[in-house]
């Protein structure tokens, strides 16, 4: 089996492709990514000696170089991270994220289409069903995104389902909620409360911090990932949750009192426009049909998350 990861010196593909290695170390692997700010090249380094592996610098937007990837490589699995994922970013510069998040999957649809791909998954987000009040939201309920970012997702989700339809796509969507664990870049909540507060500086927060998502460790996703590309059916989205809500000054809160920091560090700043107040999923279908729960309580995996951090602070002073 050969699979192609986009995105893999990013956060989540990071993590995937160092949790699938080890349990599909027979698998020849083809990793790109264009290695934007938030990509980091020594993520896969360990892998770059290997026989069954190759990484090569490609924007999924380009068209040409992906073809005569595809057609040189022959993938039986396509596994799509790659995208701009900041909403702040996002309200910035609308443009660069509709080129990555859906010109890019345009691409992997007519490649994966074009060369018989066994499977192409979709990396989507929650944030696609736009706020939840008192809902969580299933596969099938209406979209509202409200921001570029889940706009630009959304509209690549619903590109995908069409080929499925129309074109006999092999596809399937995940949409997961807040990652969190190693290898994210600092414009995430979770990093840099870590690192600002490693440093003694102010942690800004937006609006009044209350704002609930629900966090789930990047190791249970790479797991439903997983099972989804293996044993989920085809055209299908599975929502992939944890029911771990919590407030933003929450985690903040918690990191602290981790880190023996005060709370006073805490900073509240202007509000981001379109704050949506929480997301909320219902991930019935993923349990239930290929029996997915999650592993990590929420406690442990955010103490392992921060000493992750700590200790390369650390090694690399």
């Amino acid at each position: 089996m050969k699979i192609l990861i986009t995105g893999a010196c990013g956060f989540i593909g990071s993590n995937f492709l160092d949790y699938f290695y080890e349990k599909h170390n027979d698998y020849e692997y083809v990793v790109v990514d264009k290695l934007t700010y938030a990509a980091n090249p020594e993520y896969i380094s360990k892998y770059l000696k290997k026989d069954n592996f190759k990484f090569k610098k490609i924007d999924i937007c380009n068209l040409k170089r992906m073809d005569e990837l595809f057609l040189e490589e022959g993938f039986d699995y396509v596994v799509n991270f790659a995208a701009e994922s900041s909403v702040d970013k996002s309200f910035r510069s609308p443009f660069v994220f509709y080129e990555s998040n859906v010109d890019g999957v345009v691409n992997l649809i007519k490649l994966s289409l074009k060369y018989h791909v066994r499977r192409f998954h979709q990396v989507s987000t929650d944030e696609v069903y736009g706020p939840a009040i008192g809902v969580a939201f299933k596969e099938d309920s209406p979209l509202n995104p409200t921001n570029p970012y889940s706009l630009t997702k959304s509209i690549a989700d619903n590109l995908i389902l069409m080929a499925v339809k129309y074109q006999k796509l092999n596809a399937t969507i995940s949409r997961c909620t807040n990652n969190f664990g190693p290898n994210q870049f600092y414009d995430k909540l979770i990093p840099l409360c870590i690192l600002k507060a490693h440093n003694n500086e102010p942690i800004p927060l937006y609006g009044d911090g209350k704002n609930i998502r629900d966090w789930i460790s990047v190791y249970d996703h790479c797991r439903a990932i997983e099972m989804i590309l293996l044993k989920g059916r085809t055209g299908e989205i599975y929502n992939i949750g944890a029911d771990n809500f919590k407030s933003n000054i929450n985690i903040v809160e918690q990191i602290l009192k981790i880190m023996n920091k005060p709370k006073d560090l805490i900073s509240y700043v202007n509000d981001r426009p379109n704050h949506d107040f929480g997301y909320a999923v219902n991930s019935t279908k993923i349990k239930s049909e290929l029996g997915f729960e999650t592993l990590d309580t929420f406690d442990e995996a955010l103490l392992k998350t921060v000493n992750c951090y700590l200790s390369n602070f650390k090694n690399n002073l």
